[in-house]
C-alpha cells in the first residue's frame, strides 16, 4: 500500500527530508544555505526548512537541471521573491525580467536548432550505414 504524499499539508521539513525530496545531498543543500538563497530557522541545533525554503529549493533545482549558473539561479530567485506590488517603478524589475526573458527565448531557439540539426546528422548517419543493430 503506498503511503500518501503528506508534503503539501507540512509546514516545517528537515534537511534530510528535502535532501531525499530533491534527489540531492545535505551538503548542496547547506552550500545553498551559505551563498544565502535559503534562510531555514533553527531549532537548538537542528535546520528548520520551512515551505517558502521548500519552494526556493525546487526553483535552485530547476535551475540546475536548466544548466543555469548560480550567479543565474540566485538572480531567478530574486525575481521570484521580488514584491511587485512594493517595487519602485525605476527599480528596473520589469526591465530584468524582460532581459530574462529574452535570454530564454534565444536559449529556447538554441535548443530547438540544436535539436534538429542532430535529427538532421542521425538521419544521414541512418541512411549511410543504416539503423543502429
Amino acid at each position: 500500500m503506498n503511503k500518501p504524499d503528506t508534503r503539501a499539508g507540512r509546514d516545517l521539513f528537515s534537511i534530510s527530508d528535502l535532501a531525499a525530496e530533491f534527489g540531492m545531498s545535505t551538503r548542496a543543500i547547506r552550500f545553498y544555505e551559505s551563498k544565502g538563497m535559503l534562510a531555514p530557522g533553527r531549532v537548538g541545533n537542528t535546520r528548520v526548512f520551512r515551505r517558502r525554503d521548500r519552494a526556493r529549493l525546487a526553483l535552485i533545482a530547476r535551475g540546475k537541471r536548466l544548466g543555469l549558473s548560480l550567479r543565474e539561479i540566485a538572480e531567478y530567485l530574486s525575481l521570484y521573491d521580488a514584491d511587485v506590488a512594493k517595487t519602485p517603478r525605476d527599480g528596473g524589475l520589469v526591465e530584468r525580467i524582460d532581459a530574462r526573458l529574452d535570454e530564454l527565448e534565444r536559449q529556447r531557439h538554441d535548443v530547438v536548432t540544436a535539436i534538429d540539426e542532430l535529427r538532421q546528422i542521425r538521419q544521414l548517419a541512418h541512411a549511410r550505414h543504416g539503423p543502429p543493430d
